[in-house]
């Protein structure tokens, strides 16, 4: 469907019936699949065919809606995960393993920060952190000579952050690996990445793509574009023999427009299991037939809610890059033109109390640890999902302890600032 528009895409990317067969995709709730004849099944375990024969690798209800992901993105090759943690994961272990560095914006969600600053260091693979406003030679400076790859989000969780992918891809590129873009915030309705110089593209499809708070997961994408082989002794793992698929080499075999996504499929989803059910798949098609129409209201609530916020003398800032005195006002008129999500971030005078008593007294919005969802919910990070960070490390990732991270659903605006507006006056 590469030519027709993401609204389309939206509605009926990744999965075309045949004559007689189901309009909506099919949940295939199955463990296993049946063959003829042993010599069939192996050549799916040589990868000399197509096919499944076990849900942990592969299910035909994950494969149509991995396809519509990767047709919204604009990229070659998609998969799904069990969740978001898990497609960061894949994605970066997919190229890098013991011995190895990264580099990653230091504005990013909490939980990744974790992922790769402790747990990731755990496994050996080290990572240096750089400000998302760094200049050309700060981050040029972060690199090492086994660096494997650039991680950072289009829009940071919870301090939003607008990225300068641009510029994050031009210096992954001269030094020879690729950039991973988180881009669950803005999803693809909002900014395609890979338009912009990335190569791999993650979300927590958990978010928005579902939007109703039904299903855990995630989902990776493949640009098709970075060309391993110029780089093979960077990516060894991709560029020479495997010996668990039969001396395969996956650059060689699936080219760039599917060496990344196979490798990821046949080595860590078979290793780890992180697999999406179908029925989470299923339910995480229907939110993405509406993703178009949702994040238009999104962002018009989420603007709304900005502009009261910033006005009222109780909130001592607001991060919202709508709002033309904001950091990030200027970079976003480049990369979300369309606007870019419905979740904003303020910090109200009196610090954590404040944030406290005010996330108490609202009635409409909820206290949630999730985001991106059609109910309106709210959260102070540095108590929940941030609480591993030190307040060193809260305000590199421009989290302060008195942030509220609210996440402006579907509903009216007017009875969301009503809602606000009475949750301050508490304060």
């Amino acid at each position: 469907m590469s030519d027709y528009r993401i609204e389309t895409k939206c509605v009926q990317g990744g999965y075309t019936p045949g004559n007689g067969e189901p309009r909506q995709i099919p949940i295939v709730q199955s463990t296993t699949f049946k063959y003829a004849t042993g010599e069939d099944m192996g050549k799916l375990f040589d990868l000399e065919a197509s096919g499944y024969f076990y849900t942990r690798l592969q299910n035909p209800t994950n494969d149509y809606v991995a396809a519509k992901i990767a047709e919204l993105e604009g990229g070659t090759a998609a998969m799904l995960t069990s969740s978001g943690q898990a497609a960061n994961f894949f994605a970066m272990f997919n190229l890098a393993s013991c011995g190895d560095h990264m580099v990653a914006s230091s504005s990013i969600y909490g939980g990744t920060f974790n992922l790769i600053s402790v747990t990731m260091a755990k496994m050996g693979i080290e990572t240096t952190f750089v400000s998302p406003d760094c200049t050309d030679e700060e981050l040029s400076a972060a690199f090492r000579p086994n660096t494997k790859l650039v991680f950072g989000e289009t829009i940071a969780n919870p301090a939003l952050t607008v990225l300068d992918i641009e510029q994050f891809a031009k210096a992954a590129h001269a030094h020879g690996v690729p950039l991973i873009i988180d881009n669950t915030f803005a999803t693809p309705v909002n900014c395609r990445p890979f338009e912009w110089g990335a190569d791999i593209v993650t979300h927590s499809t958990t978010k928005y793509m579902d939007g109703h708070g039904v299903g855990v997961g995630g989902a990776i994408v493949d640009s098709g574009k970075f060309d391993w082989m110029a780089h093979a002794d960077k990516f060894p793992g991709l560029c020479t023999p495997d010996d668990s698929y039969h001396g395969i080499t996956y650059a060689e075999k699936f080219g760039k427009a599917g060496a990344f996504i196979t490798k990821c499929t046949a080595q860590l989803m078979r290793d780890f299991g992180s697999i999406q059910s179908p029925q989470n798949a299923f339910y995480l098609n229907l939110g993405l037939e509406s993703l178009h129409v949702r994040m238009a209201r999104h962002c018009e609530n989420g603007q709304a809610v900005a502009e009261f916020l910033q006005k009222h003398p109780k909130v001592a800032s607001v991060s919202y890059c709508g709002l033309p005195g904001d950091k990030y006002h200027e970079r976003a008129k480049k990369y979300l033109p369309k606007g870019s999500c419905g979740v904003v971030s303020f910090e109200l005078k009196g610090g954590r109390e404040a944030a406290s008593v005010f996330m108490n007294s609202l009635r409409l919005a909820a206290i949630e640890t999730h985001v991106a969802d059609a109910r309106t919910c709210c959260l102070n990070p540095a108590s929940t999902t941030h609480r591993q960070m030190t307040d060193e490390q809260l305000k590199a990732a421009g989290v302060p302890a008195g942030l509220v991270r609210m996440s402006c659903g579907l509903e009216s605006a007017d009875d969301l600032i009503a809602d606000i507006a009475q949750a301050l006056e508490k304060v």
